[in-house]
């Protein structure tokens, strides 16, 4: 299976994306069938352009089957998920110093976890060092990086009320070498309450990574709860980017200038220097019409801090927590997989604006 030449980042990865012709949920994909080969042709850009070329040989070693919202369906899923694909370019272009991210958004469902996770698992494919701070109650990054996190485990609870070491919290992603994470527990659910009275409450998490040694890492993602409390308001403040993920959907907008307000307000009386730095379009229906025209009213009001790639509505996206996995080796081939790939190595081209690590 080789990739065709000269068609930007598709030419990276040799995938088996197999789906039927049109594509179904997510990006269109056709598929062209000879007697000595298949190939593949995924939409960009709005026109159909060859991804991978398969040989008639390796093509029957496949099924060739597709689940009704257009993704492969592999055998024996739960036995064997070794990644089918490999993506050839080396490492990505490194920061200079560490890029701490905030990926926030008050409105539950739009893929906050999901995004800070496999732009995580994606940049560290390529050569960085991630840590991922669950900052979620709901402790679901934890759980999609195979972190424990039950009660009683040390997590960024007793960072923030009890004024632990984020060092002695901080665990190793079995899955990805150069991935961390500091997990949440339950116990985050009551650390709104507890942090009230506390003095420079908003600054907790930002004096735990002042005191934390960064020196070796690239980016700290911070997964924020689906609320504009002091959870969040830590993490802005922690932060000096803000990555927000929006649904493809009406109501994700509503919400949209309330967080921005927010970022504002934070901005003006606690961090100067916070800057919304990407918006990813999440949940992308391409069957409807109506996620079509938020796409294009959110690039037409924020222009380029919209990144390109748009995460389409995947089944395995959703399965790949399930298995204490990131989809990008849960089901690499997938189209939700290719999609944060992409994603994730747009936010490493950003480093090329403000230069390079050595």
């Amino acid at each position: 299976m080789a990739a065709a030449q000269g068609l930007g980042w598709p030419e990276r990865c040799a995938a088996d994306v197999l789906a039927e012709p049109g594509g179904g949920v997510g990006w269109p994909v056709s598929r062209e069938t000879k007697p000595e080969s298949t190939v593949i042709r995924l939409a960009v850009d709005g026109a159909f352009a060859p991804v991978i070329e398969e040989s008639a040989a390796s093509a029957q070693d496949v099924t060739g089957m597709a689940s009704e919202a257009g993704e492969p369906v592999v055998p024996d899923a739960e036995k064997d998920r070794a990644p089918r694909w490999s993506c050839s370019g080396g490492e990505w272009p490194r920061p200079v110093s560490c890029r701490v991210i905030a990926i926030a958004n008050q409105k539950g469902g739009v893929g906050k976890t999901t995004t800070a996770v496999n732009l995580a698992a994606g940049l560290a494919l390529h050569g960085a060092r991630v840590l991922v701070i669950d900052l979620d109650p709901q402790g679901n990054a934890s759980t999609a990086l195979n972190v424990d996190h039950h009660a009683g485990v040390p997590s960024i609870y007793n960072v923030l009320v009890d004024d632990l070491s984020l060092e002695s919290i901080v665990r190793q992603v079995e899955e990805l070498g150069g991935l961390y994470c500091a997990p949440a527990t339950i116990d985050l659910a009551g650390a709104e309450i507890e942090l009230v009275p506390m003095v420079a409450r908003e600054t907790r998490l930002a004096r735990a990574l002042t005191a934390y040694d960064r020196s070796d890492l690239d980016y700290i993602f911070v997964d924020c709860p689906p609320s504009l409390g002091l959870l969040t308001v830590n993490a802005l403040v922690a932060a000096v980017e803000v990555l927000i993920p929006i649904q493809c959907e009406y109501y994700a907008l509503e919400g949209l200038e309330q967080l921005l307000r927010s970022v504002d307000l934070v901005r003006d009386h606690l961090k100067p220097d916070l800057a919304l730095s990407a918006i990813l379009l999440t949940m992308y229906d391409a069957r409807t019409r109506l996620a079509a025209q938020v796409a294009g009213d959110v690039r037409a009001h924020f222009g380029d801090v919209v990144l390109g790639a748009v995460i389409p509505r995947s089944v395995r996206v959703s399965e790949a927590p399930s298995y204490g996995q990131s989809v990008l080796s849960y089901d690499p081939g997938s189209s939700g997989a290719l999609a944060y790939l992409e994603a994730a190595r747009e936010l490493a081209l950003q480093n090329l604006r403000a230069g390079v690590a050595d």
